[in-house]
């Protein structure tokens, strides 16, 4: 059930401070008119139907169980998150993932547990969208996605190959697919409630901080981290002296 994918997109924005997401003074979203008409839709949705089954997924779920799901849902995307690394050139890293879902899916029970990470072999995620990013393609406009939510033009074209790595491809019933996706995006949205309980408190504009905080968030997990420093606009008024 992909159309409940669209939580993602506002709860990973939600993790960041406004101290991070004001980083961005300049944003390129030209088509911001329908991006806010897609927000809307999108919190209409999370408040009517994603945040109150969260809230009940994690009254009735006890702790050890909702990390027990999670720590599952995040094996079973070691395999792309392997062949990004490699399309990356990230081969150490690579050996790691590749650890880590050999270890996790054995000892780990089909990873329901993560000895891995106890074993020093710490988990990271990578996708489509950052390889690209990688390879030196530009993030293009910001663009709010009918269903899925917050993305950029580069997302969006590498959409079609993390889909067919989601966690749902490990399954052929369409009945298996659409209960991992759902899930998916129920565990999601209830490990972040209290990010948007504070997101909520602090947004003058949710959706200018969302999408700021969205774009900061995504150029950082281009670059692990280290993104390179944007050059700096020219006073008003300076001129550009003549070449030699």
């Amino acid at each position: 059930m992909r159309g409940m994918l669209a939580a993602f997109g506002v709860a990973t924005a939600c993790v960041l401070t406004p101290a991070a997401a004001s980083a961005q003074e300049e944003v390129n979203d030209p088509f911001e008119g329908f991006n806010r008409q897609m927000f809307a839709v999108h919190e209409a949705v999370d408040q009517a139907v994603l945040e109150p089954v969260a809230r009940g997924y994690r009254a009735v779920t006890p702790e050890p169980v909702r990390n027990g799901v999670r720590s599952f849902l995040r094996n079973l995307r070691s395999p792309v998150i392997f062949a990004n690394d490699v399309l990356q050139g990230e081969f150490s890293r690579a050996g790691t993932t590749a650890a880590r879902f050999g270890i996790n899916s054995t000892i780990g029970i089909a990873g329901v547990f993560d000895p891995a990470t106890t074993m020093g072999l710490e988990r990271h995620d990578e996708d489509f969208g950052q390889t690209l990013g990688r390879w030196g393609v530009g993030p293009g406009p910001y663009l709010v996605l009918p269903i899925l939510g917050p993305s950029t033009v580069r997302d969006t074209a590498a959409l079609t190959a993390d889909f067919q790595a989601a966690p749902a491809a490990w399954f052929q019933e369409r009945r298996d697919q659409v209960g991992v996706s759902v899930l998916q995006v129920i565990s999601t949205r209830a490990r972040l409630l209290s990010a948007t309980r504070t997101i909520d408190d602090i947004a003058l504009d949710k959706y200018l901080l969302i999408r700021d905080g969205f774009l900061v968030r995504r150029r950082n997990q281009v670059y692990d981290g280290n993104p390179p420093e944007e050059p700096e606009p020219p006073e008003e008024g300076s001129e550009t002296p003549p070449p030699k």
